[in-house]
């Protein structure tokens, strides 16, 4: 199988599994529904097309930050009438940062891979307002990989701000879990019993008739792997030799 890893890191994201009339609420990492969105609105695929093969892909998330909830809200006017609609309440992540992948026909995912490279809609992390603060796609697709090793090994995303603050927090010993623990949500094989169920498999995005099937879910943690140091390959510079004296003379 192949695995496609996606980078979602913005300001804000919202990933609603259901919503309650005037309450839209979100869950603390990225649903399938919405991931799967994502891809489609890449490819630029129509709301009533079929989503199958989609749906029939593995997916798992990698927690590397987890973001802060946000309350908002919103007010809205009839774009005929004028008149304002109900007050709405709206959750968001502010500050987080997850891994997210797929996993599945090798054929399938390289085409999603490319259509991140230059999508026919632009990306948003689970509500139009919430577009991504740096690139979706994180590389080529991984080939000869479990999903689980793939999210386990994936270079840790997280911002420096945040590293830095769990390293405060480590020292301190006030007991905050440090940077090396993450959590993993990842799609339940049908022949073991999921940790939660989450009804966010998608079977259809239109519009007149949204439909969703339940999900399965395993939840694990890892060890964080180390974060991408671009000085690690250089060394340290010696004392200047008469070459680079030559090379750069003074000025008088």
């Amino acid at each position: 199988m192949t695995v496609l890893l996606l980078r979602l890191a913005g300001p804000l994201q919202s990933w609603g599994s259901a919503a309650r009339f005037a309450r839209r609420s979100t869950e603390n990492a990225p649903t399938k529904s919405g991931v799967l969105g994502l891809l489609a609105a890449a490819q630029g695929r129509p709301r009533d097309a079929g989503l199958s093969d989609l749906a029939s892909l593995r997916f798992g998330v990698r927690i590397d930050q987890p973001g802060s909830r946000l309350r908002d809200f919103h007010t809205a006017h009839h774009a005929d009438s004028g008149k304002a609609m109900p007050l709405s309440e709206r959750f968001y992540l502010a500050d987080a940062v997850f891994v997210a992948g797929v996993e599945g026909d090798a054929e399938l995912i390289r085409s999603l891979y490319q259509a991140l490279l230059a999508p026919r809609f632009l990306p948003y992390l689970g509500r139009r307002s919430c577009p991504p603060s740096r690139p979706v796609e994180m590389g080529p697709p991984l080939e000869g990989i479990s999903l689980e090793d793939a999210l386990r090994n994936a270079e840790w995303q997280a911002s420096t701000w945040y590293v830095r603050q769990l390293k405060r927090a480590a020292m301190s010993g006030d007991g905050s879990v440090g940077p090396e623990s993450l959590d993993l949500l990842l799609d339940c094989p049908p022949a073991e019993t999921p940790h939660l169920s989450l009804r966010d498999t998608p079977i259809s995005f239109d519009t007149r008739h949204r439909q969703y099937e339940l999900r399965g879910i395993r939840t694990e943690r890892t060890t964080a792997p180390p974060r991408h140091d671009p000085t690690a390959a250089l060394r340290p510079a010696g004392p200047p030799t008469s070459a680079t004296v030559e090379s750069f003379p003074r000025t008088p």
